[in-house]
């Protein structure tokens, strides 16, 4: 079998389809998530801590001079980008919830067990039964 239809093999698996199904829409959701979380989100609590624009909090280590960019620690885009986890994490974990749920209604129930083999003396109480009927 040659490498290009072992690849086209693995890459037409159900699976491979859809994880990148899923990678391709998780990508688009967080462009999603991002624009909620800074444009809606964050401008009402900045807001109600004072005016405070999270993206633009930061330390700054060094100071810019000349062409050199100032140096520092973002600390604001990292609580953005904290928030557009959790909420991420947050809508997963209810998809997968609905899911399990939407799952246990479809098991099947187990099939009914078969009565359990007769003892010795049933058995043989059964057999005296049919004899004596058979006279």
């Amino acid at each position: 079998m040659s490498m290009m239809s072992e690849f086209k093999d693995f890459a037409m698996r159900g699976n491979v389809v859809d994880m990148a199904t899923g990678v391709v829409i998780g990508g688009a959701f967080k462009g999603i998530v991002t624009s909620f979380t800074n444009d809606i989100l964050m401008p009402p609590i900045g807001m109600l801590l004072g005016g405070v624009d999270f993206s633009k909090l930061m330390i700054t280590i060094q100071e810019a001079s000349g062409e050199t960019e100032a140096v520092a620690i973002k600390y604001g885009v990292f609580i953005n980008a904290m928030l557009d986890f959790l909420i991420i994490a947050f809508a997963i974990f209810l998809v997968i919830k609905a899911m399990n749920t939407a799952m246990k209604g479809k098991e099947e129930e187990p099939a009914p067990q078969a009565p359990p083999e007769p003892t010795k003396e049933e058995a043989l109480l059964t057999e005296i039964r049919d004899a004596l009927r058979a006279r």
